[in-house]
């Protein structure tokens, strides 16, 4: 699928029809989401960047206030044109597992309490049948509550849609775009993973 499907524009509905098929893969796909906050937020990041393909994109922009009627064209910063919150690939999310996970990350030490909670799940598009799907386009809802030492609590609310794609290893995450339903950022850092 290419990068521009990937619009917080599009319909909330599909058109796919509501079959057997359709609600085994919608579970699938609720299922993995769930599963990959859970790694999160117990902190197996190792395994969480397992559910990632090795081509991700991992893209975060940057909103801005604009006047009526230019929020399509011009309220998100664009990957590749600009600057952004996250713009990265897999080796960039190996390395910032990395450095959380020598203990001396300064974001990260002690490390943070985290919940995410995902909902509003919807499929897309698939490709290239609900019978027999390889991508799955999917966009949800989510809401990440980020606690560390003693009084810095950060909330996190957004959207986001994913690729995700069939392996032989599983499904895998082959792109991930998440808006910030903020555009200026009230926490002292982005450490956390969405």
């Amino acid at each position: 699928m290419s990068a521009d499907l990937l619009t917080p524009e599009a319909p909330a509905t599909t058109n796919l029809p509501r079959t057997d098929a359709y609600y085994r893969l919608k579970a699938d796909m609720e299922d993995f989401l769930y599963a990959e906050a859970d790694f999160l937020d117990n902190r197996q990041y190792r395994d969480w960047l397992n559910l990632l393909a090795d081509d991700i994109t991992y893209f975060m922009p940057i909103r801005r206030n604009v006047k009526f009627g230019q929020h399509l064209e011009r309220e998100n910063t664009r990957q590749g044109a600009g600057i952004s919150w996250f713009d990265e690939d897999k080796w960039t999310l190996t390395k910032r597992v990395d450095q959380i996970l020598t203990g001396v990350h300064y974001a990260e030490e002690p490390l943070s309490r985290v919940t995410h909670m995902v909902s509003n799940v919807q499929i897309l598009r698939v490709t290239p049948s609900l019978e027999e799907p390889s991508e799955v386009e999917v966009r949800c809802r989510f809401l990440v509550y980020q606690n560390r030492i003693e009084y810095e609590t950060y909330t996190f609310v957004g959207k986001r849609t994913d690729v995700i794609r069939k392996t032989s290893d599983g499904w895998k995450i082959a792109r991930r775009e998440i808006l910030l339903d903020q555009n200026v950022l009230l926490a002292k850092n982005l450490s956390t993973f969405f």
